[in-house]
């Protein structure tokens, strides 16, 4: 195709459509108001929030659903460094991302004008590149290299262009995706590794796979239970990708990770291989979690990943599959059944089913103990009953969202949107709303403690403006109840900064800006309440008033120590002798 005279913006714009871009996401800015100006007549919506975090949120749930790369945009300056945390937090997810980031007017650069900074530089380390519009004639080419990186590597890609190099005339070429980057990044791993693994695989005798957020990605829930089936082996889930396998397949064990499931966790301990299918096996996922050290040192591991940069990162494996986890798994399981054929395995069947049932009545127990006014776990407990099949559900971060983790359960894939390892409080509800956004006939709901929602409340705003009925179930326990358990097991229970006062209901709030709203402090309140707002069609806040004694353990045990003083106005803080007295 020939080339033809049009502005950057022009070209900019004509890119996102040939990509398939149907909104972006942002706040209004001059600094790309020209490319903006093009969005209604290019018929791509622009999307308003009502803080930049929020953008970025919402893209990376909308692409992890959808698996469309997110757009989202900002003023430069201040508008660009609020995205940052929730860029940060897509870059860590590995969700696919552009971020088109105006700066400063090229001639002004270093003299401190209004709303400069280098976001270029900013935005490196938090994403897989960093890319500079270094003339008004690349602004094109830019961008088709955000999206190339973006899909390749799995991640969000930031591109810096001086507000005045939008103006202008270039001659440029319009093209299909297809003519530069590949449509396909990765396929099936190579076939003499894959035969090594076989081998490996068909040897073991307690095998158990770990499934992660590239089997949701790469739509490999048949091939995982093709293997599980053939290898009556157990399937736990990566950490916070609880619908990485179908919770009704018998051989479902539930998630690895802080709060996750026991049952997952001495499958583990048990086995003499792992087969690693779409994980990366990350550091926190894979910590040792209710006292179990469940990692094996001794088992073999085979880990299959898209990414060569993630394998063996934490734990050395003994054959590494770099390939998507679709194909891979595929051609493994032909490998594996040319060995020969299995019969299942009646007593590990049975040991299956009974893992399942001893975690399943222990966190019902648990759920069922009473509080003040309500146990948050019986909270989770009847809302992880009542979810509908289809539901999207968002996590938080923090004491009651990472609960969550050991009670709700997926049978279809991307119905699970978590904080994932970066952590940030505020991301269950923008996400719902990026989630709400990518499937629209699907219930969602997000669980979020009322920290986190102080962070996110005003994002109401943007549900009724665009129509985005997703239900808040916000947790009111009166603290930041994570680091409320840390000083109660490392200080003595010396609360400073945990508290967060509860003079009012956040329900009013709610109404006020014109969604539902209801406060519920009597666990039989708790199911009805949940079941108006999911036959409702607006927007809605449930707030669950719950105890604020009534904690998880902490995050990282292994990252605290026990507070030693040594000067003498601090000696009564010194922990040898508060445990003495």
């Amino acid at each position: 195709m020939s080339k033809v005279k049009m502005t950057p913006s022009e070209a900019m714009v004509e890119v996102l459509l040939q990509e398939g871009v149907k909104h972006v996401t942002g706040i209004v800015g001059s600094a790309f108001m020209d490319m903006l100006d093009l969005f209604p007549d290019a018929g791509i919506k622009f999307i308003p929030v009502r803080h930049e975090q929020t953008a970025a949120h919402m893209e990376d749930a909308f692409s992890r659903i959808t698996g469309v790369a997110g757009v989202c945009t900002a003023q430069n300056g201040p508008g660009l460094t609020n995205m940052v945390t929730s860029v940060a937090a897509a870059n860590m997810a590995h969700t696919p991302m552009v971020i088109i980031g105006p700066s400063a007017g090229s001639s002004t650069v270093g003299w401190d004008g209004f709303q400069e900074c280098d976001t270029w530089n900013l935005f490196k380390p938090i994403t897989k590149a960093s890319l500079r519009v270094p003339h008004p004639s690349r602004a094109g080419d830019v961008l088709r290299t955000a999206f190339r990186i973006a899909y390749a590597e799995r991640g969000p890609v930031f591109v810096d262009i001086p507000r005045d190099y939008l103006y202008g005339e270039v001659d440029e070429e319009i093209m299909p995706p297809y003519k530069y980057r590949a449509l396909v990044p990765h396929g099936v791993a190579d076939t003499e590794e894959i035969k090594r693994a076989a081998e490996m695989i068909y040897a073991a005798k307690k095998p158990v796979i770990i499934s992660g957020r590239g089997v949701v990605d790469s739509d490999a829930f048949d091939e995982v239970k093709a293997l599980a089936e053939y290898l009556t082996a157990p399937v736990a889930l990566s950490y916070l990708h609880n619908d990485a396998f179908p919770a009704d397949h018998p051989y479902w064990v539930g998630p690895i990770g802080y709060m996750g499931a026991k049952s997952a966790m001495l499958a583990l301990k048990d086995s003499d291989l792992i087969l690693a299918i779409g994980s990366r096996l990350s550091v926190f996922g894979t910590l040792p979690q209710y006292d179990i050290n469940y990692f094996p040192d001794e088992a073999k591991i085979v880990q299959i990943d898209v990414n060569p940069k993630q394998i063996a990162r934490k734990h050395p494996v003994d054959v590494a599959l770099v390939g998507d986890a679709k194909k891979t798994a595929a051609a493994l399981l032909e490998s594996l059944k040319a060995l020969g054929s299995k019969e299942v395995n009646a007593e590990r069947v049975k040991e299956i089913e009974k893992l399942r049932a001893d975690w399943d009545k222990e966190i019902e127990d648990l759920a069922m103990v009473p509080g003040n006014p309500m146990n948050p776990r019986r909270v989770l407990l009847e809302l992880s009953r009542r979810m509908p099949e289809n539901a999207i559900l968002c996590t938080d971060i923090g004491n009651v969202a990472s609960t969550a983790n050991s009670y709700f359960r997926f049978t279809k894939p991307k119905k699970h949107i978590a904080a994932l390892t970066f952590g940030n409080t505020g991301f269950a509800y923008p996400a719902g709303l990026g989630a709400k956004m990518a499937s629209p006939e699907d219930p969602v709901v997000c669980i979020i403690g009322d920290g986190a929602w102080g962070m996110s409340l005003h994002e109401i705003s943007t549900a009724i403006e665009h129509k985005l009925p997703v239900i808040a179930c916000v947790f009111r326990n009166g603290a930041w109840c994570a680091e409320k358990k840390n000083q109660v097991d490392f200080f003595n229970s010396r609360f400073i900064g945990v508290d967060i006062p509860n003079p009012v209901s956040f329900v009013p709030v709610a109404k006020a800006l014109g969604a539902n709203g209801e406060r519920i402090e009597k666990p039989e309140d708790i199911g009805p309440a949940f079941e108006r707002a999911l036959k409702s069609d607006v927007t809605t806040v449930l707030e669950f008033v719950v105890d604020g004694t009534q904690l998880a353990p902490p995050f990282r045990r292994d990252a605290f120590q026990m507070p030693t003083r040594y000067l003498d106005k601090y000696a009564h803080l010194d922990y040898r002798r508060w445990m003495q007295d």
